[in-house]
């Protein structure tokens, strides 16, 4: 690997889905938890800071997407507090938090419904994903992931609906297949974190058993208790009239802070906000067993329990007493599933999987002064099963060919949604017709696919894919509310074509032109709920949005030098997007809509929206093994004015200018690393309709910052591990445009693992 003093190479990244695989070498599985291990195999090492490079027709899937990913060990140096604060160093992303217990992964302007969340091969994604951010993503564990992927612009062709912006792929810790081993083999493993800034204080205990050479089993449990968070002061100004108190023109109207009681008239003391803080427990177990040298099978339950998590921007909601509250009281989410991967006859990395997942989530909206607690629970069953496999190489004269094909289907119901009413005084509750969509809906996915790849000469690489889909939407009438019935079904043919040159054989050009289409859901449909502007009303003759994305990369693959650079454009027609409805009437058996300052309804644009950017990163191996890591990202939206107004408008929450830095030096013979990072973004100040009148955001749009964090680590083997964070050093203020809550303030995340 070099001596200390020359510089160390940049060893190219094994894909995601094969870093811990639980039949891998113990080489391989080593280094998917500690990216400078030595590794006789250099091809097969993880990069530090999660670049891509995978070099070859006969290596890892990698499809020439615009990608990156994020190792176990850069997640333990990092000290992420939740799945989608893990990939907030990654380029073209950015991370917005409707709550401290949720927030929402952004991937070139887009998120929630139009992102596709997976979990080792299963579909996330279900029929009341919300629109815009929503919490989904982080009722992954991310203590339980060994890796994630970032796939960038249109993923349709691979994943079905929804994957208009990308794909984040989570591929979970697994246990070792021990070859040789006689008897049982148990390894404990303990985690510990604690995070200054909310008071966090959590962790997880793992169990790992070896029963011989063919079955491992590894279980696990995790805990957390997160309390308010503290941040570094206010940020931005509004300054239109309040009903309830008066806090001038020094804040916006989301979030209030604690010490806002005792001085109401000094906002340089508001560091506390209202409305953060949660609990959460996980589990998880997970069975392998190889019952052929090229086929193993896999059992898997993944569970995660938060309870208590208010929803920053409305506790209290803008305008109202502090002591109004909505809470998520409890948000669960269950996952079980059954896989069969390896080879088999003529097919290479087949995956057959069964699944069952299952959702359910309370609110409680909480009103004393009004004497009003409403609730509301909404419980959801998914049912799926997914196949996907590779042909082996097959020469065509002088062309080498191999094909990727499969399919999958999800069904959704909605075995619960319902919704009560309690005046305290009276000590009287009653039930509504409705809760927030109608019970016994249904939703189901189904799609083939298939893919090609062709390789005329070695410089040159060519791909295309296409996708067969279709969606059905079901759901039952409800007269008292004024809800009709919906029974819709939706079609959609989909393709992809890329091209790679390899003029060097550091040098890769990418130009790849990918079709996305997103079918509505039962949320876009049906739904009746307060979001973050106002309240949002169903409509259920909405149409499918479709998406075409072009984009070109050039990559860099050098051992000491690592670029990638991408530039894209998509075009969005009949986009969902949310428009006024000024005026209108409030639907019978709808609290909360009459009482909202803005009442909007999803409808699909006339015209065809736009969204153009670039994003890039640098990696450097420089000598005495410090390594350096830049990013920069750029999105603009832009569309039409679902308003009737002539001119067009931004799109909502696109992210401005942002990107990344960061540096680690790491002395090999003790264990001891040393770093820093930096994260700063440029003021937004293009906004949408709907986001001129969001509370989250202030006026005018959300100001620029940059945040620095100081980092060090020591490993002593692979016994003991301690990571240290010292984060926002200045004690910035500053928030993730279009955020319910500020970025924490000056402190310490403190990580230890012990086994």
């Amino acid at each position: 690997m070099g001596s200390a003093a020359s510089a160390q190479p940049i060893p190219v990244e094994r894909h995601p889905s094969r870093a811990a695989a639980p039949d891998a070498a113990p080489e391989a599985r080593r280094n998917a938890e500690d990216p400078d291990a030595e590794d006789p195999d250099a091809e097969h090492a993880a990069d530090a800071f999660g670049a891509t490079a995978r070099v070859g027709f006969e290596d890892e899937d990698e499809g020439g997407d615009a990608s990156s990913q994020v190792t176990r060990a850069e997640l333990d140096e990092r000290i992420p507090r939740s799945t989608p604060d893990a990939l907030r160093f990654e380029p073209g992303v950015a991370v917005q938090q409707t709550a401290h217990g949720q927030a929402s992964v952004y991937v070139r302007g887009l998120t929630g419904q139009q992102v596709v969340h997976v979990f080792d091969g299963v579909r996330l994604n279900n029929g009341i994903y919300r629109q815009g951010p929503n919490q989904y993503f982080f009722t992954v564990d991310q203590r339980t992931v060994g890796a994630f992927e970032v796939v960038r612009g249109s993923a349709s062709v691979r994943h079905g609906s929804d994957a208009l912006g990308g794909a984040l792929l989570a591929t979970p810790l697994s246990p070792l297949l021990e070859e040789g081993l006689h008897g049982v083999r148990a390894i404990p493993r303990l985690v510990l974190q604690y995070g200054s800034a909310d008071r966090e204080l959590g962790g997880r205990a793992q169990l790992e058993l070896r029963l011989g050479e063919h079955t491992s089993v590894l279980v696990g449990g995790g805990y957390r208790d997160v309390d308010q968070l503290r941040t570094g002061g206010v940020v931005g100004h509004r300054t239109p009239p309040r009903e309830v108190g008066d806090r001038g023109d020094v804040a916006p109207w989301t979030p209030r802070f604690e010490e806002e009681l005792r001085h109401p008239d000094d906002p340089s003391k508001w560091r506390t906000q209202l409305g953060t803080g949660f609990r959460e427990a996980t589990f998880d177990m997970r069975f392998v067993h190889r019952f052929a040298p090229t086929l193993t099978l896999t059992a898997a339950t993944y569970g995660y329990r938060q309870f208590d998590a208010p929803r920053t921007d409305q506790c209290p909601p803008p305008e109202a007493p502090l002591d109004e509250c909505l809470t998520v009281d409890k948000q669960f989410r269950t996952l079980t599933y059954v896989s069969l991967t390896g080879d088999a006859g003529p097919l290479r990395d087949l995956r057959l999987t069964a699944s069952f997942q299952r959702h359910d989530e309370t609110r409680v909206r909480d009103r004393p002064r009004s004497r009003v607690v409403s609730r509301e629970r909404d419980r959801l069953d998914t049912l799926g099963i997914s196949f996907d496999a590779r042909t082996p190489v097959a020469q065509l004269g002088p062309a080498a060919v191999r094909g990727r094909f499969g399919f999958d289907a999800y069904r959704d119901q909605l075995t619960i949604s319902n919704a009560t009413r309690t005046f305290t005084d009276l000590e009287v509750t009653t039930e509504l017709s409705r809760g927030r969509y109608l019970e016994g809906s249904h939703h189901l996915l189904v799609g083939v696919w298939a893919e090609l790849e062709v390789q005329p000469a070695s410089w040159v690489t060519l791909r295309s894919g296409a996708r067969v889909a279709g969606v059905s939407v079901g759901a039952p009438p409800d007269p008292a509310s004024g809800s009709p019935s919906v029974d819709r079904n939706f079609g959609a043919v989909v393709g992809r074509g890329s091209l790679t040159f390899r003029p060097h054989d550091a040098l890769r050009l990418h130009v790849n032109v990918d079709q996305g289409f997103r079918a509505p859901n039962l949320d876009d449909l049906t739904s009746r709920q307060q979001v973050g502007p106002g309240f949002q009303l169903d409509n259920p003759g909405l149409e499918p949005e479709r998406t075409l994305t072009t984009e070109v990369g050039v990559r860099v693959l050098h051992p000491v030098v690592r670029f990638d650079v991408w530039a894209f454009a998509t075009t969005i027609d009949r986009g969902i997007q949310r428009a006024i409805r000024e005026g209108a009437v409030c639907p019978p058996e709808t609290p909360g809509c009459a009482s909202s300052r803005t009442t909007f309804q999803l409808v699909n644009a006339t015209e065809r929206s736009v969204l153009l950017g670039m994003e890039g990163g640098l990696t450097l191996a420089l000598p005495r093994d410090v390594r350096v890591r830049a990013t920069a990202s750029y999105a603009y939206g832009q569309g039409p004015d679902l308003n009737g107004g002539p001119e067009r408008r931004p799109l909502s929450r696109v992210p401005p200018l942002q990107g990344t830095l960061q540096l680690r030096w790491r002395h090999r013979a003790t264990g001891l690393s040393l770093g820093g990072a930096l994260r700063w973004s440029d003021a937004q100040g293009r906004l949408a309709v709907a986001d001129a009148s969001d509370p989250r955001i202030p006026l005018g749009g959300t100001p620029g910052y940059a945040v620095i964090d100081l980092r060090a680590g020591w490993r002593f083997r692979n016994d003991l591990a301690l990571s240290l964070v010292f984060e926002n050093v200045a004690d910035a203020a500053y928030r993730i445009h279009g955020s319910s809550i500020n970025g924490p303030g000056r402190g310490v995340m403190l990580w230890l693992r012990a086994g």
